[in-house]
């Protein structure tokens, strides 16, 4: 007897439930619309499949990260310029620059 009035129970909670969630997702509107209970779990299971994917890619770019660069973050070097003669001005017209002449020995 008790079995029967639990499962009555549960029903009741379940209909008040459905008709609640139907009257705050369509309004006035909810006897012509209904939700099936799989869009629901279709939604989340989409929402946790992006965060994985998202957390995979972090991962992915953590991982490229340190094997790039397995010291961390690296200072330039400083450069050296090797001058190998004199070298015309920036915006210098390149026939109108003095040139060493070659001496022969």
């Amino acid at each position: 007897m008790s079995r029967q009035y639990d499962t009555q129970l549960i029903e009741s909670v379940a209909v008040r439930r459905r008709r609640l969630r139907e009257a705050w997702l369509f309004g006035a509107a909810r006897s012509r619309h209904t939700l099936d209970e799989g869009v629901g779990k279709l939604f989340a299971g989409v929402a946790v499949a992006a965060v994985v994917c998202a957390g995979c890619v972090g991962y992915s770019f953590i991982q490229d990260s340190k094997d790039k660069n397995p010291n961390g973050p690296v200072a330039p070097s400083p450069s050296t310029s090797v001058s190998t003669g004199p070298s015309a001005p920036v915006g210098a017209d390149p026939s109108t620059t003095a040139r060493p002449t070659p001496t022969r020995s």
